[in-house]
């Protein structure tokens, strides 16, 4: 069975037993927390697709850790104008495994 589901303001698919990294979510660590923002299910070739969401679906999850990506580096340059920029951004983000699916 899979699902899916928007958190932090992007779509992604899960399973059951799958590991994922969103956008920060202010829980902690072990804790569980709901998704209800669902917005298809699926299981073999039947297909539940909401409007905009589905009805009475939930996704449950576990918070693993709370940790910061690689860093990003942003350099801009204007050729024969002596200007250079240096810039850096590590964006947070909050790592989940998925529990259950219902629909």
């Amino acid at each position: 069975m899979y699902a899916v589901i928007k958190t932090g303001g992007k779509q992604y698919r899960v399973t059951v037993g799958e590991k994922l990294k969103v956008e920060q979510i202010p829980a902690d660590v072990d804790s569980q927390i709901t998704i209800d923002q669902v917005f298809m299910v699926g299981e073999g070739e039947s297909v539940k697709i909401g409007t905009p969401v589905v009805a009475g679906a939930t996704v449950t999850a576990t918070v693993v850790s709370h940790g910061r990506h690689d860093k990003v580096k942003i350099f801009k340059m204007r050729r024969r104008k002596h200007y250079q920029k240096h810039q850096g951004h590590r964006q947070n983000y909050t790592e989940l495994r998925i529990e259950a699916i219902t629909a």
